[in-house]
């Protein structure tokens, strides 16, 4: 298990232009980079084409949001678990059967769209589609501990691996709010199915996947697996906060463009807020301020909540230029907060549990995500699209003072080991 002194190093690290391209350049890296870019674009259409896919057919947000928060919930169970079992064999057989699964579980769940079927039947669908969704996050991360040495450069990769899925995140809101409105509203959901399966099938069988063995160390054991660790509990904490804002933000911000008459919107509207991500997250790597993780998460996360809530307090409707400032504020936020996440986890996870303790990182945030998204859609429901933006604000103001409480399970201490919380 790293001690605070390790800590310190990765938190205070920073990745320069040439970090980024000897990490992309590594031997080996150009097949599974690639495959993932493939398989992680989906996850950013997933979850909005699953809301407005059941939002056209039932009419109600609360629907669609309790039904994607069903395709979260079930993702949740499925990270860690496979994020364990591809910590003691390997990714390549998990992410195979996962795939295979997937593609049966997201056809059933286009059926029960499609008939009408009852909620329960439908999150029922949505959340066995989640749990088996192949753990491509974690998966692809933790390869980069294989293939990159520890240093500037491993932290580009992982910034890398934030950047990049903010750059899908651009494509992915806008391509799924542009299918949904094609002749059959199912387009993005089918779509993003197929790229997850053949994105995963190609990274998996490629040779730097195929031979990766079981961490160093073994895996963890007991039902907290690689969450003994109180930094890595706070490290989660992180995520899920992060989570509750960016399920608010996505529900509200497609709400305010129904409120518009133009459903497309939504989509332009979150791409612009990944692209301020990207950006942001470029430079900010280059010299990340605060500069130790303990302060570094906490300050984050605040800054994102606050910048959420103003998008609730100008009004939508009334001054449209000024939402979008704030959320492309907001937006600036969100990659340095991913890549956070990845260095605490770098510091606190116990040897031989990096997929697991990914899956940890991304359990939290779709749950999150998830509760976020059921929250605002019943805010959204009695109280109009600003007050979606006003629940985001508020919950993630509240982790961050948890994570602020919590500050010192992350803060470097020379020659000391990480003890019980």
């Amino acid at each position: 298990m790293p001690d605070r002194a390790t800590l310190g190093d990765v938190s205070s690290s920073s990745a320069a232009l040439a970090d980024y391209r000897a990490a992309l350049t590594s031997p080996g890296a150009l097949v599974p980079a690639l495959a993932s870019a493939l398989a992680r674009l989906p996850i950013a259409m997933t979850t909005l084409a699953v809301l407005l896919y059941v939002q056209r057919v039932t009419g109600s947000y609360a629907v669609a949001a309790v039904v994607s928060a069903g395709t979260l919930a079930g993702e949740s169970l499925g990270a860690v678990a496979q994020g364990r079992w591809m910590d003691r064999t390997g990714p390549t057989r998990p992410l195979l059967l996962a795939a295979g699964l997937y593609a049966l579980a997201g056809a059933g769940l286009v059926l029960a769209i499609e008939s009408g079927a009852a909620l329960p039947l439908l999150v029922g669908a949505a959340a066995l589609s989640g749990l088996v969704r192949p753990a491509m996050p974690g998966a692809s991360r933790s390869l980069w501990a294989r293939l990159v040495p520890a240093g500037p450069r491993r932290d580009a990769a992982y910034s890398y691996e934030a950047i990049s899925l903010e750059t899908f995140f651009i494509l992915g809101p806008a391509l799924a709010a542009f299918l949904v409105t094609a002749p059959w509203p199912g387009t993005a959901l089918v779509v993003a199915i197929a790229g997850m399966v053949i994105g995963t099938t190609i990274f998996a069988l490629s040779r730097p996947v195929r031979t990766q063995r079981p961490s160093a160390g073994g895996p963890s054991i007991g039902m907290l697996g690689a969450l003994r660790p109180p930094g890595m509990r706070t490290v989660t904490l992180a995520s899920l906060g992060f989570g509750l804002v960016i399920g608010s933000v996505e529900v509200g911000v497609n709400a305010v463009a129904t409120e518009q008459g133009s459903p497309t919107l939504g989509g332009v509207l979150l791409s612009a807020w990944s692209v301020a991500s990207v950006v942001a997250g470029v430079l900010y790597s280059l010299r990340p301020w605060p500069r130790p993780l303990h302060l570094r998460m906490p300050s984050l996360l605040a800054a994102f909540a606050a910048c959420v809530t103003a998008m609730a307090l100008v009004g939508p409707l009334a001054s449209l230029p000024v939402l979008v400032v704030a959320m492309l504020a907001a937006g600036a936020l969100i990659t340095p907060q991913v890549t956070a996440h990845s260095l605490g986890v770098e510091a606190t996870a116990p040897a031989g549990t990096s997929t697991e303790a990914f899956g940890w990182v991304v359990t939290a945030a779709v749950l999150g995500i998830s509760s976020g998204q059921v929250l605002a859609g019943l805010a959204v429901d009695t109280a109009g699209a600003a007050s979606s933006f006003l629940v985001g604000g508020v919950a993630g103001g509240i982790v961050a003072a948890a994570l602020w409480w919590r500050r010192g399970t992350l803060a470097p201490r020379p020659a000391e080991h990480l003890t019980a919380a």
